[in-house]
């Protein structure tokens, strides 16, 4: 039973379940390092979700799916940023707001426009392409691990390099990071740190946007009622855990796609899903409490560190005198 669980496949399956996660995350970095914390990230999936099922099925071409969660994403980044940045709203309520507007309004359309409730699947939905990558067929545990995945796979992966040398290494990047930790400063110079905010929350609505449609037409070929699953705040801790640098991120996402990867192994051998599902959250909250742990033993040393000058300098002024 133990090499049906822990093999290569489930390396493979970790990757896939791993890439909604990277995604919203990566979105959710960006509007992080703007000082914007985005809650509402999970509604953001799940409309992606929705409108990527509905633009497969209605043009039978999964490029429309992509163009119509895409386009759900920039809408929902735009009212977002509306009523956080323009009409200073609290940014947590405005969260919670868009996760319950996104599950009513998912529901709503499922059942007026497709006529079912729970689930929708139909044969017209096209899903997204699995991309064989031609040199790696001979090798084969490379082949098994990192072949045939989803287009999003993929490009989640383009994207954690791309964001990383984005922030760190251009003057873009640069603005990013003043808007969230010296906005006075930007505004000061003549670039208005509102616009890059609002920037930030519509690339995040289109990478959310990029997660949703990775779950209904990657992941799977279908939408179900809330199918994005609490995906939105693990994105949130993954974010916190890897203090909102890609690559850390990106490792941090990886570690819950795991544990939900080997969750859905285990009901394979007959362990019940009500325990199995809990894992991917079991891990949440001990990586919050590693955050927290971590961020009191860093405060504890600033403020030795304090008391070490002040003590150092108080014995030089005696030595002086």
């Amino acid at each position: 039973m133990y090499r049906e669980i822990f093999n290569i496949t489930l390396l493979q399956n970790t990757i896939r379940t791993a890439t909604p996660l990277i995604l919203a995350a990566l979105g959710g970095l960006l509007t992080s390092h703007t000082g914007i914390l985005n809650i509402g990230m999970e509604g953001m999936i799940l409309l992606g979700a929705f409108f990527g099922v509905a633009g497969s099925y209605f043009f039978e071409s999964y490029l429309m799916g992509i163009l119509f969660a895409v386009t759900s994403g920039i809408i929902i980044g735009i009212v977002f940023a509306l009523f956080v940045i323009k009409l200073k709203s609290d940014e947590f309520i405005v969260g919670i707001a868009i996760n319950m507007f996104a599950g009513g309004l998912t529901m709503f359309l499922l059942r007026s426009i497709f006529g079912v409730k729970g689930a929708f699947s139909s044969p017209r939905i096209q899903p997204l392409p699995d991309i064989n990558i031609a040199f790696i067929d001979k090798i084969p545990i490379l082949n098994v691990l990192l072949n045939n995945h989803s287009l999003f796979v993929y490009i989640s992966w383009i994207l954690v390099i791309a964001i990383y040398i984005f922030l760190y290494k251009t003057p873009y990047g640069l603005w990013f990071r003043a808007a969230g930790e010296f906005p006075e400063a930007l505004d000061t110079v003549g670039i208005s740190s509102d616009k890059i905010k609002f920037a930030s929350s519509i690339l995040c609505g289109i990478l959310c946007g990029f997660a949703g449609v990775h779950l209904s037409l990657g992941y799977l070929t279908l939408f179900t009622e809330n199918m994005s699953a609490n995906r939105g705040f693990i994105a949130l801790a993954a974010i916190i855990f890897g203090s909102a640098n890609p690559l850390m991120t990106y490792v941090a996402a990886l570690i819950f796609g795991f544990f939900d990867a080997l969750g859905i192994r285990l009901q394979g051998v007959g362990i019940p899903s009500q325990f199995t599902q809990m894992f991917p959250y079991i891990v949440t909250v001990l990586v919050l409490i590693a955050v927290v742990k971590r961020e009191r033993d860093k405060k504890a040393l600033q403020a030795k560190a304090g008391r070490i000058d002040k003590s150092q300098s108080q014995a030089a002024g005696n030595l002086t005198r």
